[in-house]
């Protein structure tokens, strides 16, 4: 499937319609869903519907925007009005939301095309996508291994063409590992630049919707079109947007000569000796680009993941207090008091994933426990922003492996919790921080596995972000790979 740009230019040129645009992404679901399992739902009729009205305006002489009549995928935590939203759980496998979210209303508004509801981690709540309440996803460059998570619904309907692009959310690294995991562009914004006014909350302080896609321009042309201030979210950024594909070039040598930094703490144990080569490539490309590198330490950046799995928790014990089986969602049948509608309610409606995160959460907010677990947690939170904020005086961009590993096999740790934890090492400090981070392909491990290279920007800086990695990007081949699915 073509990018944004080309699907754009043959649009207006009339060379092809809207409609056949979307029935080609359809077509492609339709035949690859029973191997992928990337959609929980399927808005062929809606899909058709918008594309319809987009060609009506092209007919008659209206002009159109560059996301007009483009299939685009939506993370099933993100509220469509009218449309099944379940966040992957059995809590809400009937609810139908009464109101838009301000990503999807913007998204219709610009003409962009739904073709569904993609499938998470419930509650996104995970790192491979592997506890969804309906269906596991797999990764389209293989079959037996995970695309990644949360948002591996999102990621892998990217990678496999089902759509040009794609929303996920992202509370530790939910949108670059898997990314990182499918070879494709994950970005997360600066906290607050893109409203989560109809997110389903999993942790607030750290949750960030953001675009998935298979370059970095897709990615900015759809950053562009979902970013800005909304007054429904009292989170949001009172900022000025600017145009992010106007910082897209092809190297990094005009102007000032940009710095780099690498850090340090990123390598090492646990790191994949061949994620570790293709990243070290990857600096080494950025220099012949014209950017200096620089080694960078950021001493608490190990510390993110034991503070961010206190905050996290912590944070979802309250946001998933609401499902009681009283407003909405699933309601337990045959309880004999109000007490046990909850219990039996929450027992049969939650996974053991969400469940296990809840006691964490709620254990840590109790009294006695939380001055020696969640505001030591939060205390840590600070040092790790600080951290950043003294690395950025000597640098522009930072830069570290987005995982560990390449994608992991369907099944091999979902037993053993903490060692799935660990592949958010990398990405989880920049959520605690409230920074942008972005992952672009690198590089392929010898099974033919993506690798993925996290650049991690100054708040607001995405437009610098977009810069290094189109770059980067437009050097290399990395991206115009293909799994054998699609050939």
């Amino acid at each position: 499937m073509a990018s944004i740009r080309e699907l754009h230019t043959q649009l207006i040129k009339k060379e092809r319609s809207a409609v056949e645009i979307t029935q080609e992404a359809l077509d492609r679901i339709q035949a690859l869903e029973p191997q992928l399992h990337s959609f929980l739902c399927i808005t062929a009729e809606k899909a058709l519907q918008q594309a319809q009205e987009v060609d009506a305006k092209i007919a008659s002489g209206e002009e159109i925007g560059l996301l007009a009549g483009i299939p685009i995928g939506i993370k099933d935590n993100m509220c469509t009005k009218g449309i099944l939203t379940t966040c992957a759980s059995r809590i809400l496998e009937n609810f139908v939301p009464p109101y838009e979210s301000t990503v999807t209303q913007k998204l219709a508004e610009a003409g962009a095309v739904m073709v569904g509801k993609t499938n998470l981690d419930e509650f996104a709540m995970g790192g491979s996508t592997e506890t969804s309440a309906y269906q596991i996803t797999t990764n389209p460059w293989d079959l037996s291994r995970v695309p990644g998570g949360s948002s591996g619904g999102s990621a892998a309907a990217v990678a496999a063409e089902e759509c040009v692009v794609a929303l996920g959310s992202d509370t530790g690294g939910s949108i670059r590992q898997p990314a990182s995991f499918c070879g494709i562009v994950g970005l997360k914004p600066t906290y607050g630049l893109v409203s989560r006014y109809g997110l389903v909350a999993f942790a607030s302080s750290l949750d960030q919707i953001g675009p998935f896609a298979r370059t970095v321009e897709d990615a900015a042309i759809l950053l562009n079109a979902i970013a800005g201030y909304d007054p429904k979210d009292s989170t949001s950024l009172k900022v000025d947007i600017p145009d992010y594909t106007a910082s897209l070039k092809a190297d990094l040598k005009s102007g000032r000569k940009l710095k780099i930094g690498v850090i340090k703490e990123t390598f090492g144990e646990g790191l994949d000796p061949v994620v570790e080569q293709a990243v070290t490539k990857a600096f080494d490309q950025l220099k012949n680009l014209g950017a200096e590198i620089h080694f960078i330490s950021c001493p608490r950046f190990r510390y993110g993941l034991p503070s961010y799995y206190v905050i996290a928790p912590s944070e979802a014990s309250a946001n998933l207090a609401r499902y009681d089986g009283v407003k909405y969602g699933y309601r337990a049948p045959e309880a004999d008091n109000l007490l046990s509608m909850y219990t039996r309610t929450r027992a049969a409606g939650f996974g053991a994933e969400v469940k296990r995160r809840i006691m964490i959460g709620t254990y840590t907010l109790s009294a006695g426990y939380y001055d020696a677990y969640y505001l030591k947690a939060q205390k840590v939170r600070t040092l790790i922003k600080q951290d950043f904020e003294k690395a950025f005086e000597e640098v522009d961009v930072l830069a570290c492996p987005t995982a560990p590993t390449t994608a992991y096999k369907v099944g091999e740790k979902t037993t053993d919790p903490l060692s799935m934890y660990l592949v958010d090492l990398m990405t989880i400090p920049v959520n605690l921080a409230g920074l942008p981070g972005i992952s672009v392909p690198c590089g392929f491990d010898d099974k033919g596995l993506p690798i993925g290279l996290q650049l991690i920007g100054q708040v607001l800086r995405e437009d610098q972000l977009f810069q290094v990695a189109h770059a980067y990007e437009q050097s290399t081949t990395w991206h115009l790979r293909k799994p054998e699915l699609l050939s």
